[in-house]
């Protein structure tokens, strides 16, 4: 067989070999983006060019627990110490939009410091390799995993415990975790239950789960939001993208939305503004 018949055959074996064992996945330029997903197979950091988020003065009815983690931010985009954020409570109430916003806020205050990086629930267990790719770097990093809980038979819990208490290495200075939840304590009630029914000694199991959302130093807890709360939700949408509508007929449309939909909270509330928005042929983000 001559080197000319030998060449296509070699590079089809490469690329049979390179579709087996593809290359390591590169993490994005460290420096280039303002926020990263973290992919955990194969591991490795994702730019965002553009963060879907909105405002933080359009959030409504959260003023204490958005202060608090406000000023628990900037503290940690200064280089001060800051306490993990577990933000739990009623589905629908801004948790999540909460998170990304104040981040644009700070990240504002301080341009190119600090990073938002999101990682999936499923991934949890991959948090020390993550960890390990952004200790020592400059920019610091606001970690978020958004509707974080766990169910039977997940001992992934206990990767986030090693991960919150810092293990032998330490929590990088540079990172710092926020978590949303609809659950106070991570964990479901039948898991607790399980645990305290089978254990040996009951107390000391139930007390190891639910010493989970304890290493989170800020609790911030989100409750259902009242007709008030909900109207200033609507309206401060409408004004933020210009509809043109009444006061009236703004108000009495949102109470009829939310009656059809049997619920109230900022997520419905958006619903609404988009439904709106749409009949008056006006875009919103």
């Amino acid at each position: 067989m001559t080197d000319t018949t030998l060449l296509p055959l070699l590079a089809r074996i490469a690329d049979s070999l390179d579709r087996l064992a593809p290359p390591p996945a590169r993490d994005a330029d460290p420096d280039a983006f303002e926020a990263y997903v973290w992919q955990a197979s194969p591991a490795h950091l994702q730019g965002v060019p553009e963060i879907s988020r909105v405002p933080l003065d359009l959030l409504r009815g959260v003023d204490r627990v958005r202060d608090l983690l406000l000023a628990n931010t900037r503290q940690f985009a200064a280089g001060f110490a800051a306490n993990n954020a577990l933000l739990w409570g009623a589905r629908g109430m801004g948790k999540s939009s909460l998170v990304k916003a104040i981040h644009a806020a700070v990240a504002a205050e301080h341009p190119g410091q600090l990073a938002l990086v999101e990682l999936a629930r499923e991934d949890i267990h991959t948090l020390p390799e993550l960890l390990r790719r952004l200790r020592g770097r400059a920019r610091r990093y606001l970690l978020f995993c958004d509707d974080l809980s766990f169910d039977n038979n997940d001992t992934s819990y206990k990767s986030l415990k090693a991960v919150l208490d810092g293990g032998v290495e330490g929590r990088p200075a540079n990172v710092l975790f926020y978590a949303t939840s609809n659950r106070r304590h991570l964990l479901s009630r039948d898991m607790i239950e399980n645990e305290r029914s089978t254990a040996i000694n009951p107390g000391e199991a139930v007390e190891e789960k639910v010493s989970l959302s304890d290493r989170f130093g800020l609790w911030l807890g989100f409750h259902t939001c009242d007709q008030e709360n909900f109207l200033a939700m609507v309206e401060g949408y409408a004004k933020y993208f210009g509809l043109e509508i009444s006061p009236e007929q703004l108000r009495a449309e949102a109470v009829e939305w939310q009656v059809t939909r049997g619920s109230r909270s900022g997520r419905v509330a958006w619903q609404f503004i988009q439904d709106l928005a749409g009949r008056l042929g006006k875009r919103v983000g």
